[in-house]
């Protein structure tokens, strides 16, 4: 069985990112080797990382009460690494908002990004990756068309995530669909929707054979 952790990182019910991760859960359910779980960060409502995290780490150890905020972060923390700690495979679905990924979507990545957790330093100072042992899916829209050489360098989403899960992190990509376009030639957005929604039903069918 292939525990397979979906981040959903879209709170728009017609977001074409959410249809996306409305289409992969669709075409797991039929996969019985997958053990599918979702971890919707607008819905975990994962308080901002910052100075409350540490005071909550200190407190805790030293048996005292927590603020509201602090238990908040504690628990976000705490709650966002059990979830991947607990993943061999992990789909981020999730849009290109403002040239970058949804704040809610960071907050995921800052309580998992961590020496000691994601990666480590190594004697001369090298960043080694820890999680080398799992595997990601990226499935992302953006309504422009940044594919090009001349976007390529301002889109800063998908380059993000394969940046930090793939580069800081270690795990080895086996899918990555993106649908783009679709806001800005409003004459083929539906085919261009369904052509991206099909490929991600592939993915989501093929997951165990390339896990």
């Amino acid at each position: 069985m292939t525990n397979v952790l979906v981040v959903k990182a879209n709170n728009r019910p017609d977001g074409v990112s959410t249809s996306m991760y409305n289409a992969f859960i669709e075409a797991a359910a039929t996969n019985e080797a997958l053990n599918v779980t979702t971890f919707d960060v607008f819905e975990e409502n994962l308080e901002y990382f910052g100075q409350e995290l540490f005071n909550a780490f200190g407190k805790a150890q030293n048996g005292e009460q927590l603020t509201t905020r602090e238990a908040r972060s504690l628990e976000a923390f705490n709650k966002s690494r059990e979830a991947l700690t607990a993943a061999d495979v992990v789909v981020f679905a999730f849009p290109l908002w403002n040239l970058t990924i949804p704040a809610a979507l960071q907050s995921f990545i800052d309580y998992t990004y961590g020496a000691g957790y994601s990666f480590k330093y190594g004697e001369q100072g090298e960043l080694i990756s820890l999680m080398t042992d799992k595997k990601y899916v990226v499935l992302n829209a953006r309504g422009g068309i940044y594919s090009t050489p001349q976007m390529a360098a301002t889109e800063m989403s998908v380059n993000y995530i394969n940046n930090v899960i793939g580069g800081v992190y270690g795990m080895e990509k086996i899918g990555e669909v993106i649908i783009e376009g679709h806001a800005s030639s409003k004459n083929d957005a539906q085919a261009i929707i369904a052509a991206g929604l099909e490929k991600v039903k592939e993915v989501a069918q093929n997951l165990t054979v390339n896990a």
